[in-house]
């Protein structure tokens, strides 16, 4: 395992080398890698939602030559090295397992041990001069993703609905008050209240305990899965979705949904 790390990062300094390495590797900044960063742990999330283990090891690989890549170019900026990080996250690890690497007592269930990691967490920003309950939710995160996050922090200071009736008053409020910028013809203030909606959307995945990204990909697939089972209707027909027309789609829409619940 040292062996083929040690090689991926040789590769790295060849491949960063301004003579005789690759032109495009050479360019890169911590700017220009980071959407690619992003985008290979979606392809990693995606092997994983698929069950498909050869593409998942394929997609880990891709991921990890995205920490290389970084961390060569801090190497070369002179901030820290790939080794500096791999030790950063074993002390991260281990101080935030007390109850694995320390005296502390294990929690008695998951849940329970999840809120002291956060207890752990909240010390550590604090020793950072990070006082904001907040300060520390990545900007960067997915949109839903930091909502939820951002919820989720507020919610264990007590700014949080008692439950999930509140959020659904919420909102029906939040979408009348869409509806009312609509009928006005206020784009600016259509789009402030959509992400209002989107956001309580993203509180209200919280409360239930989901993921809401992961909930949007199950949405986006199952949409891909029954806009396909159209395509497939019409094609026996020689046609295509533009020589349809929306009620004989929805009708096949709700066929496919149909078929899809009689198969579970």
């Amino acid at each position: 395992m040292t062996h083929s790390v040690d090689r991926l990062k040789e590769i790295m300094v060849r491949l960063r080398d301004p003579n005789g390495g690759c032109p495009w590797d050479v360019e890169q900044t911590f700017a220009t890698i980071a959407p690619y960063t992003i985008e290979e742990a979606y392809e990693v999330a995606d092997a994983i939602e698929r069950a498909d283990m050869e593409e998942l090891k394929i997609e880990l690989g891709d991921l990890l030559f995205q920490v290389v890549f970084h961390a060569r170019m801090a190497e070369e900026a002179g901030h820290f090295a790939f080794d500096d990080v791999a030790e950063a996250m074993a002390d991260k690890l281990v101080r935030r397992h007390p109850h694995v690497f320390g005296e502390e007592a294990a929690k008695p269930s998951g849940s329970a041990q999840k809120a002291r990691w956060e207890d752990i967490k909240a010390a550590e920003r604090k020793a950072k001069a990070q006082h904001g309950v907040l300060d520390d939710v990545p900007v960067g995160l997915p949109a839903l993703t930091r909502a939820a996050k951002l919820t989720r922090r507020a919610g264990r200071v007590g700014f949080d609905w008692p439950s999930t009736d509140e959020v659904f008053d919420k909102l029906a409020e939040e979408v009348e008050e869409l509806r009312v910028e609509i009928a006005a013809g206020d784009k600016e203030k259509a789009r402030e209240e959509l992400g209002d909606l989107l956001f309580v959307v993203a509180n209200l995945a919280r409360k239930l305990e989901v993921e809401p990204e992961d909930a949007l990909r199950a949405a986006n697939a199952k949409f891909v899965r029954r806009f396909g089972f159209i395509e497939g209707e019409l094609a026996k027909d020689g046609r295509t979705p533009e020589q349809s027309n929306l009620a004989e789609m929805d009708a096949l829409w709700n066929a496919a949904k149909a078929a899809e619940k009689a198969q579970t």
